[in-house]
């Protein structure tokens, strides 16, 4: 899988950019802020329908305008297909496959997957939990789309119970005993719980899934960039604690069941009933859950250097790059961003032995000194509002 041709139309920084593309690495070199990342982003955006960056829409579009144009020609395994996106924050965003209009924007997803490393990946390893949980559900997406789906069904019904705990709860004190709550207002939450445990269930046994299949990958990788440290693993920490089967969601273990992963939540759920009508939210569900990130006895966060930090974020980037490359779907085009700068010599090293493998890596970099001699690719100058080949 590559990515032939780019196309932005007032996105982030550009009022317009065509950039043919080519398998193999392609390199785009220029002072910060001339709008290199801005260009990967849009890439990454066609492939996952959302920015590395931000959380909403509305950066995405250049100032004083009311949309942006993201359109990308696909190869896979010789078959093209050209992708276009129109953002338009406030109002749905559309899309388009080969010029025809699709039903949702969702529809697009998995023609283009890809494998973005950059500066903010570091909050994998040392920023909130919500970090890690994007990072597992946006790879579960790469593999299968239809779980954009399924993660959105999640969000929709969480916040539906959410609203319904905080209106008949006794939050902050302010609500009466358990039985003066209305009975009609119990059984439509009882109707939610059903609802919570069977979306949560579905993306629950995704994530573990997973992390079952990314273990051994993040483990190897890491040992790659960082030979002399401490084993790397991963291990998915539930809200359901000991209520989860053993050696669900690890390498050796069973495989998490749908079906009975349903019945546990509903049955947790019943159990923690009191405390969440009393603080009106819902305590249990993958939106509560944690990838643990271990090095050696001791946890990566708070216990890591920064270079094993930097290491360990490399490693579950390199992993999932590898766990896609070994499935159907095609090979996934790898993005790194200003990431060399960041790295020393050995992991710099490390990094190119496995992109330069790749049937197509983009690379941003601020100077030429900064990209490993080892990307003799196409080269592009990005300055001033253009992108100019080299």
């Amino acid at each position: 899988m590559y990515l032939r041709h780019l196309q932005v139309t007032d996105f982030r920084s550009w009022e317009h950019v065509d950039l043919p593309l080519a398998q193999g690495p392609t390199v785009l070199v220029g002072p910060n802020g001339q709008g290199k990342t801005n260009l990967l982003e849009a890439i990454g955006y066609i492939s996952t329908l959302s920015s590395h960056r931000v959380a909403t829409d509305a950066p995405l579009v250049r100032h004083g305008c009311d949309r942006a144009l993201v359109r990308a020609a696909v190869v896979n395994e010789g078959r093209e297909l050209t992708v276009e996106l129109e953002i338009a924050p406030g109002r749905a965003n559309r899309a388009r496959i080969n010029r025809g209009a699709v039903g949702k924007p969702r529809d697009v997803l998995g023609i283009l997957r890809t494998v973005l490393f950059s500066p903010e990946d570091l909050a994998l390893v040392r920023g909130d939990p919500s970090e890690r949980r994007r990072f597992l559900d946006d790879l579960l997406v790469q593999r299968a789309p239809r779980y954009a789906g399924v993660r959105s069904e999640y969000d929709r019904v969480l916040r539906q119970r959410n609203a319904l705990l905080k209106s008949v709860g006794r939050a902050g004190g302010r609500r009466g005993a358990r039985e003066e709550t209305d009975p009609y207002a119990l059984s439509t939450l009882q109707v939610w719980d059903n609802h919570l445990a069977s979306a949560g269930a579905e993306l629950l046994a995704a994530r573990l899934n997973l992390v079952a299949e990314l273990g051994p990958y993040v483990a190897s990788s890491y040992a790659d960039v960082a030979p002399d440290s401490r084993p790397a693993r991963i291990a998915y920490r539930s809200s359901l604690g000991g209520a989860l089967p053993e050696g669900w969601g690890t390498p050796d273990g069973p495989e998490a069941s749908t079906e009975q992963l349903g019945e546990i939540l509903l049955r947790v759920l019943g159990e923690v009933r009191e405390t969440e009508l009393e603080r009106g939210v819902s305590l249990i569900g993958p939106h509560r859950d944690d990838l643990e990130l271990m090095l050696g006895e001791a946890p990566a966060k708070g216990y890591a250097s920064h270079g094993e930090s930097w290491s360990f974020a490399l490693a579950l980037r390199l992993a999932s790059y590898r766990l896609l490359r070994n499935e159907s779907g095609g090979e996934p085009v790898l993005l790194l961003d200003d990431v060399f700068a960041e790295l020393d010599s050995r992991r710099r090293a490390r990094l190119a032995e496995v992109a330069t493998k790749a049937e197509q890596v983009l690379v941003t970099a601020a100077v030429d000194e900064d990209v490993p001699v080892e990307f003799a690719g196409v080269r592009y100058a990005v300055s001033n509002g253009e992108v100019t080949r080299a």
